[in-house]
């Protein structure tokens, strides 16, 4: 099992339903104004139930989604059947699935899942992510702080450490925002954070 889906096989229905209702606008509203102009190339990583990819695909994108969870995958296959969204079963850090894929998307969507990553993990996704994104494309985090929900592995995240990674793999933030509560009510505890970071042109990353 992937070390980061532990703790989701034991409430899949659940995890699905509430997911679902989510509403796209509304979660990733920070996040809209980095959207490249439709029909763009994009990445959802970590695509869950296949909310957002399917948000994506309706307002024009090309969307390629990744998801490690095989019930996950196949229950986002089938609600979202028809929107000519590329589903791929693969996780972080490896990200085999983008192997040829060098300078491709313009955009890529990590929503709720930077902290189902240990440290080293997210540097080593950076750096992987760094090789797949165009020139000026744009990458958007959202940080978890809280107890554990679903998921049973779950690390603190940081912005500033987030951030200090992300730049010596060429990447460097555009925007920030902390400390924003959980859209669920039942979860007081639990805080947010999002960050936007953009490729910069001919970047050399830090080794």
């Amino acid at each position: 099992m992937v070390n980061g889906i532990q703790g989701y096989e034991r409430s899949v229905e659940q995890f699905v339903s509430s997911s679902q209702q989510l509403n796209f606008l509304e979660t990733n509203q920070d996040f809209l104004p980095f959207l490249p102009p439709a029909p763009a190339r994009v990445l959802d990583l970590g695509a869950g139930a296949g909310q957002n990819s399917a948000a994506l695909a309706n307002m024009g994108f090309h969307v390629l989604a990744i998801e490690p969870m095989p019930d996950f995958l196949q229950s986002a296959q089938r609600t979202y059947a028809g929107l000519g969204i590329e589903w791929r079963q693969d996780s972080m850090p490896q990200l085999s699935s983008l192997l040829g894929l060098d300078n491709t998307f313009e955009f890529i969507l990590a929503d709720g899942v930077w902290h189902h990553l240990s440290d080293e993990e997210r540097s080593l996704t950076f750096e992987r992510l760094a090789t797949v994104m165009a020139n000026g494309a744009k990458l958007a985090l959202s940080l978890r702080n809280g107890p554990p929900g679903l998921g049973a592995r779950v690390f603190p995240t940081d912005v500033r450490r987030t951030i200090a990674q992300a730049e010596a793999h060429g990447l460097r933030c555009i925007f920030r925002i902390e400390n924003q509560r959980s859209i669920y009510r039942n979860k007081p505890d639990v805080r947010w954070a999002r960050v936007a970071l953009e490729k910069r042109p001919n970047a050399k990353t830090i080794t």
